[in-house]
């Protein structure tokens, strides 16, 4: 089977000749991954049947300054180093300082002109064989997006009360990405295969929201994207972290194809459960603990995961191998190589020494 047909088997509730793959890797894990490879190219190192299309940006962002980046929407990010890794944490937030609706209107939005979806054609011709994917785990990410130019605190504040100034900034978002999406769709001509979304709904605990406030708020944004997809033939995965078992309901009557980021480690989440809850509806992808098994376990401990996920949770079709979410910086190396070995049945290790020269 090529990329794309193990993956659409799956998508269709069959088995396919092995589990389809997938990763999220943080850019310490890539660059490690790239040295043991000797190449750049991971994905296909690690079997990844999956490609995403990424438009040209051609817009302008604001300059840097004393060590802040600016992304296209104003944010400020400043380069936050702990003792495993570097992450870019939103210092200057401009959407806080939106008061009024004609602060709104008056605002320097994006624009999706600010793209160049050209190239779009050639990308799926050049990837014929793999799941042509567009989007991320960005899009429209309501909480999250917005949070990051306007304070987390202030966007829940918005929501709770269906703030107007918090509401239209939101859609300034979500109609944004939306164009953005439908641009990418019209520019394949039918030749993407899955839409790729992300909003949170869930937290270690449970969902994230009344049911009052994902009825109102989220599921009309959401569900547009969603229409979207199926509109230009293509499926819709959204990624959404925490304990998300009391809304998979509410996510397969959205119309939801897959849900990606599946994390284990939540009381509501395991995923024979959420499986059998789940089965022939929704397929997940994730469900390799990125917060436990994979940065603390055994090789033998990650491949004993790894198995069960193969032999009981893809049975039948249905699941993406993949990690829960990017894979963090203080991962070993061996204990990565040892999922993708059982999803792909053949050996990445071949030597071991390696990892200790190259001190992963």
């Amino acid at each position: 089977m090529t990329s794309k047909e193990r993956v659409m088997c799956s998508l269709q509730w069959q088995e396919p000749d092995r589990v389809p793959i997938q990763t999220y890797l943080t850019p310490e894990i890539q660059k490690k991954l790239e040295n043991y490879f000797g190449t750049n190219d991971v994905l296909q190192s690690l079997g990844v049947d999956f490609r995403n299309i990424v438009p040209k940006y051609q817009g302008k962002v604001k300059e840097p300054q004393n060590g802040i980046v600016y992304d296209m929407w104003g944010t400020g990010y400043k380069s936050i180093t702990n003792s495993v890794g570097t992450y870019q944490e939103a210092v200057i937030l401009p959407l806080a300082n939106l008061k009024t609706m004609d602060d709104v209107k008056k605002y320097n939005w994006p624009d999706p002109d600010y793209y160049d979806f050209s190239g779009v054609g050639e990308f799926c011709e050049m990837f014929k064989d793999y799941a042509i994917c567009v989007g991320n785990a960005a899009i429209p990410d309501i909480l999250n997006g917005v949070s990051r130019g306007r304070g987390m605190e202030q966007v829940m504040m918005d929501i709770a009360l269906s703030d107007e100034i918090g509401m239209a900034i939101i859609d300034k978002r979500v109609n944004f990405y939306y164009e953005y999406i439908k641009r990418s769709l019209e520019a394949a001509k039918g030749k993407i295969d899955i839409v790729c979304l992300g909003e949170d709904c869930g937290n270690q605990n449970g969902k994230m929201f009344s049911e009052k406030d994902f009825n109102n708020i989220f599921r009309p944004r959401i569900k547009k994207f969603i229409d979207l997809a199926h509109n230009f033939g293509a499926k819709a995965m959204m990624h959404s972290c925490g304990d998300t078992h009391e809304l998979m309901d509410d996510f397969i009557e959205m119309g939801l194809d897959i849900e990606d980021a599946m994390q284990p480690e939540p009381a509501g989440m395991d995923p024979e459960t959420i499986r059998a809850k789940c089965k022939g509806r929704l397929v997940f992808c994730g469900l390799i603990s990125t917060q436990q098994t994979l940065p603390y376990g055994t090789v033998q401990q990650c491949r004993e995961e790894a198995r069960h996920r193969l032999d009981v949770i893809a049975k039948g079709g249905g699941y993406i191998f993949s990690p829960a979410h990017c894979i963090q910086p203080d991962t070993p190396l061996e204990n990565i190589l040892a999922i993708y070995e059982e999803a792909l049945t053949k050996n990445l290790i071949d030597c071991r020494r390696d990892i200790e020269r190259y001190n992963f």
